[in-house]
């Protein structure tokens, strides 16, 4: 314990009793303890603790010493402010206005197929990054789509929309179930989710789509996140009544509206389901591996497929 001598004893040889000091400010006369380490500490180094007051130091090695919070399956606490959510929202509109700018025929917004003719037609940039199999007409005369080597489309699709109400009905939804999502699974489950179901969508509608017809929206990532949230209900035990109605709505549209890609759909709905299913009942122990195993293996089988298409149509 850093302490000052007081003055000199008196003249009968008696002493005067030590003033602590604060052992960070030497020149800080204290009666303040840490309650902690019992070192003297001035106000300005004092720190609230639940019980009493700590040092600077104490206070650090507390916080190290406490484990992060963790979601019921693995993630991180962060993901209750929906960054990832709000980020993939802005990435979609930003996308929707550079499509909206490539365009000079004028009916980008709207004046396309589908929900009456609501949807918007297509864009140079629509047609660089949607999900097409393979098709010699666009552009340049050149063969174009993934079945030629043009695998980013199955990736850049789920990010591209025909028209303002296709990518307002997909961000709608991505804001209602993105935050839950996120909150129950971290910011970077849920990222791995959202892309392994709009992925798997890709992937389906480049197995059975006719090699000429072009699709993209996020709509296949988001019926991969109803899937998701049913499963994930379940697993906590919880009522999943008020999702089924909305789902079998959404598959009712699916499958009666023109213009709407229903391998894409169903296929996000079925990848979705399986990275649910790993994120959610992956053992305790070692939980982390056992999850990112689980997508390593789905995204292998979705390669596999890609490939076994690309043969079939080149072979």
């Amino acid at each position: 314990m850093t302490e000052r001598s007081g003055p000199a004893g008196d003249a009968t040889g008696g002493s005067v009793p030590t003033t602590p000091v604060c052992y960070r400010h030497s020149d800080r006369e204290t009666y303040l303890r840490c309650s902690r380490c019992d070192r003297p500490i001035c106000p300005d180094c004092m720190r609230d603790a639940p019980v009493g007051h700590q040092c600077p130091e104490c206070v650090n090695e507390g916080r190290r010493s406490v484990r992060p919070a963790r979601t019921a399956f693995g993630g991180g606490a962060a993901g209750r402010r929906g960054l990832v959510t709000r980020t993939l929202i802005a990435l979609n509109v930003l996308m929707m206005i550079v499509s909206v700018l490539s365009d000079r025929g004028g009916d980008s917004l709207i004046g396309g197929s589908g929900f009456g003719g609501l949807l918007g037609g297509g864009t140079p940039l629509t047609q660089w990054g949607s999900v097409l199999s393979y098709a010699s007409y666009v552009p340049f005369g050149e063969a174009h789509g993934v079945a030629s080597g043009e695998w980013y489309r199955l990736v850049t699709a789920m990010f591209l929309h025909y028209g303002v109400v296709h990518l307002l009905l997909n961000m709608w939804a991505l804001w209602v179930l993105g935050r839950e999502l996120e909150a129950l699974l971290g910011p970077l489950r849920f990222l791995g989710l959202y892309l392994m179901a709009g992925l798997g969508g890709n992937v389906a509608a480049y197995l059975f789509s006719s090699p000429n017809t072009a699709s993209a929206g996020a709509s296949t990532a988001i019926f991969g996140l109803f899937a998701a949230v049913f499963v994930l209900m379940r697993r906590l035990g919880r009522d999943t009544s008020a999702i089924l109605p909305i789902l079998v709505i959404n598959l009712i549209f699916t499958f009666t509206v023109p213009g709407i890609s229903i391998p894409g759909h169903v296929g996000g709905l079925i990848v979705g389901a399986l990275m649910a299913l790993v994120l959610a009942y992956a053992p305790r122990m070692r939980r982390s591996v056992f999850q990112a195993a689980g997508a390593g293996v789905i995204l292998l089988a979705l390669l596999g497929l890609v490939v076994v298409r690309t043969v079939m149509l080149l072979g």
